[in-house]
């Protein structure tokens, strides 16, 4: 496949059925994040900056006070409103935290790792000594891990979550010892660079749509080689623009998931960085081609590694980053709503030996566009169908799943008002709020059977035609029976914030208490 179709290769989905139910409402623009805090999402105006801080040795400084930090926006001063010290929001001592779920309920502002293993652009020599790093890494930590910690694994057909959030140690290496990864031929035979390109850009924004809920800073360290090598020069003239903006696209989402990439190249050292990677692989950039994979850990205020062969050590560099930052928040003075513009940011301190490290800047975002029940974006299908088939939890929507007492087949799903937006009311229509809604089975080796998409519309009535409401929502969601199937996935999407959350059930076990609805009628 030519790299020219890159995109097309990127949103490309499986055939996606709709069954619409009422007329569109339009799109609104959400008011507030939906957990309350002061994270950045989509096009709210205040900005959230983690820094790390270092001396010129490279050595993690904290215990700074607001007044050393000094933040410039487009070169304009801006007036810090909120500061945190580094390490303010870690896990209490008494809580142990094992899934996604405990993160959110018992300690939703903490900090967290992901360890990405890169199986798609990486040779299988440097996968070996990328697990013996990891592993290497890991056993010197403490039993329980003073921050939780993601395992997820990728390949060009596969994207797996080892190992949900979790502070055992033991069930990390556990979870690696178990996996096996696939010969990565493509990488070998210097082909499917299109793909690889795809995979890659794919992976990012599938990691920041899933853990965008959990208001704490994630640090995700790719082990891995990122990129495949290609010269933009070769191809056709949109090829470059047309990646460029799935960069600038992806950047935007790793940073109000308030996501920091460290990339980290387990190649080591080699007299050739491109040796073995095929024939259009030999440049500088040790990830790869013209666009260096790196430049996305800087602009999202992380930092790359590569030539090096202690790969267990700047993999410990960035788990140790990601622990201690600071959190810095300002409304921008600047008022232009410009989509095309870079907010550049810079973070300057009194002390003239130390260095601030956080993301270069940003491009303010316009809203999720209307969802067309008829013919739905690439976009909107790539966002949910990547949800429904994988793995990993998406808490971006807080929801509940509770079977039906009475149909084993049916199921209620429970949606926190919190992650809710609801359009302001017309001279005819009442305020409105609209999720899509996929319900996904699947057969005892992991093969969907069915899968059942709607576009669902819920009117507020007796509430105040405009600002802010709270109202959860109860649906009801009735499967086709299929004597084949041993698991449910559901996938929540609200279509005015393009937030997801998603809930698993295992088919054909005991019913439990229905959720006592309060949503509107």
């Amino acid at each position: 496949m030519a790299v020219a179709s890159i995109l097309a290769t990127l949103f490309a989905v499986a055939v996606w059925s709709q069954e619409p139910q009422s007329s569109p409402s339009p799109s609104v623009e959400p008011q507030r994040s939906a957990d309350g805090s002061y994270t950045l999402h989509r096009s709210a105006r205040l900005v959230v900056l983690d820094v790390v801080v270092t001396d010129r040795n490279d050595k993690i400084v904290t215990g700074l006070p607001k007044s050393a930090f000094h933040v410039t926006e487009l070169d304009q001063p801006q007036t810090l409103l909120n500061f945190e010290e580094a390490g303010a929001h870690a896990v209490p001592a008494t809580a142990s935290i094992h899934s996604t779920a405990e993160l959110d309920r018992v300690a939703p502002q903490a900090p967290v790792n992901i360890l990405l293993l890169d199986e798609f652009n990486t040779r299988f020599e440097d996968m070996a000594f990328a697990r013996y790093s990891l592993k290497k890494i890991l056993q010197k930590q403490p039993d329980k891990l003073d921050t939780p910690t993601m395992l997820i694994a990728v390949s060009l057909n596969n994207f797996t979550v080892l190992q949900d959030y979790t502070q055992d140690k033991q069930a990390l290496l556990n979870a690696l010892n178990h996996h096996f990864a696939a010969y990565p031929w493509q990488v070998h035979n210097g082909g499917w660079v299109a793909e690889r390109f795809a995979t890659a850009f794919a992976t990012l924004t599938r990691v920041a749509e899933a853990v965008i809920g959990h208001p704490g800073h994630k640090n995700m360290v790719w082990i891995g080689r990122g990129f495949p090598a290609y010269n933009f020069i070769n191809g056709p003239v949109d090829t470059e623009n047309r990646v460029n903006n799935a960069v600038q696209q992806c950047v935007n989402e790793l940073r109000d998931a308030r996501i920091t990439l460290y990339t980290v190249d387990p190649a080591g050292i080699k007299m050739d960085p491109g040796a073995g990677y095929g024939p259009d692989a030999a440049f500088n950039d040790p990830f790869g081609g013209n666009y260096q994979f790196t430049k996305l850990a800087v602009a999202t205020g992380g930092r790359s590694f590569y030539g090096r062969n202690d790969v267990d050590t700047v993999i410990g560099d960035g788990i140790r980053d990601g622990g201690s930052f600071y959190s810095l928040a300002y409304r921008p003075t600047t008022t232009s709503a410009d989509p095309k513009k870079f907010r550049r940011i810079k973070v300057t301190l009194d002390d003239p030996n130390l260095k601030a490290i956080t993301r270069e800047g940003y491009y303010v975002e316009l809203p999720p566009a209307r969802v067309n029940p008829v013919n739905p974006s690439r976009r909107l299908a790539f966002e949910v169908l990547s949800a429904d088939s994988s793995n990993m939890v998406y808490d971006g929507v807080p929801i509940t799943l509770t079977p039906d007492a009475q149909n084993p087949d049916a199921f209620n799903i429970f949606i926190d008002g919190n992650g809710l937006i609801w359009s302001n009311a017309t001279d005819t229509d009442p305020r409105r709020a609209e999720v899509v809604v996929i319900a996904s089975t699947f057969d005892k080796k992991n093969k969907e059977l069915k899968r059942i998409s709607r576009i669902i519309r819920v009117a507020a009535q007796d509430v105040p035609p405009v600002g802010q409401i709270h109202h959860n929502l109860d649906l009801h969601f009735i499967l086709d029976h299929d004597p084949k199937a041993v698991r449910a996935r559901f996938v929540v999407r609200v279509s005015a914030t393009g937030r997801i959350g998603t809930a698993d059930a295992k088919l054909n076990q005991p019913a439990q208490a229905k959720v006592k609805s309060t949503s509107p009628q």
